[in-house]
């Protein structure tokens, strides 16, 4: 058996597309346009990387870009007056601040500063308790990413079976959650679960988000399940995943790349996730299909 590959970046530029149509569409009949802050605190090079794409991004589709450079030794609490004037800011319907942050600065305090209405990264503990309770929320984008290509791949998840490998509060923790409001039966797996192999095989969905450069190797998949690798890690060979794909790819039934498969599914969540809460906001119709 070879796996199909699930294509990422084809979906996320599909994705993009119906952003951008919502965006023209809300534009022409209310006269708003949708609008992302990104707030950039240091000068890491791949933080940097990802602002620049953002920013890029959100233009692409018709949306305001605002971007914010502060530098690393700017005090915490000027942080949080800028993110306390974007929260007051009605032509910002997104606000997303940029992690890691600088040694030395309270991430929670930053994130919990942020209006959870426009807590476009899902983070604020108010979206993660809504998450959790199956109420309406702004959801983390990455496992939004992989909720949508899965179902895109299958159609209705019901009874599925599915492992969750890593329990980080982006990425393992939403995703479980995501995929119990989809009616599966949900496993959270980790670095020390007993028995992890076992685990996995016996899951119709695997999601791999652990951080451990091809971690899960072929014999542990099923045949015929869906894979989705979170993880990018840098080898000297290159970027890997967390699922050794040439072993589980002649086994799985489909499979995400990486490169190529849930990261470029990030940014465009990121996009839907700032539509949406610009419609939330003004009591609007949310768009069909960037939800969860």
């Amino acid at each position: 058996m070879t796996a199909k590959i699930i294509d990422g970046k084809a979906f996320a530029g599909r994705m993009r597309e119906k952003v951008a149509a919502h965006v023209a569409r809300l534009k022409e009949e209310h006269g708003v346009t949708p609008g992302l802050a990104v707030v950039l605190v240091g000068d890491d090079p791949a933080s940097d990387i990802y602002v620049r794409s953002k920013g890029k991004m959100t233009k692409a589709v018709g949306m305001l870009s605002l971007e914010y450079r502060l530098s690393a030794d700017v005090a915490e609490a000027e942080v949080l007056r800028l993110v306390a004037d974007l929260n007051a800011d009605p032509k910002v319907h997104g606000i997303l601040v940029q992690l890691p942050l600088p040694k030395g600065m309270d991430e929670a305090k930053v994130l919990a500063t942020i209006d959870p209405a426009k807590d476009v990264d899902g983070f604020h503990i108010s979206n993660v308790g809504l998450l959790a309770t199956g109420q309406r929320a702004m959801v983390p984008c990455t496992p939004l990413g992989c909720l949508m290509m899965l179902r895109d791949h299958h159609g209705d998840l019901t009874g599925m079976d599915a492992v969750v490998i890593g329990r980080s509060n982006i990425v393992g923790k939403p995703m479980a959650q995501l995929l119990l409001g989809e009616s599966c039966t949900v496993t959270i797996a980790h670095s020390r679960t007993r028995n992890l192999a076992e685990v996995v095989r016996r899951a119709d969905i695997v999601v791999a988000a652990v951080g451990r450069p091809q971690m899960v190797p072929g014999d542990w998949i099923k045949p015929g399940a869906t894979v989705v690798d979170v993880g990018i890690n840098r080898t000297d060979t290159g970027l890997v995943g967390d699922v050794d794909f040439a072993s589980a790819s002649q086994v799985a039934g489909a499979i995400t790349p990486v490169p190529g498969g849930v990261g470029p599914m990030t940014i465009a969540c990121l996009l839907a996730n700032t539509v949406t809460a610009c419609c939330r906001a003004n009591g609007w119709a949310e768009p069909d299909g960037l939800t969860a």
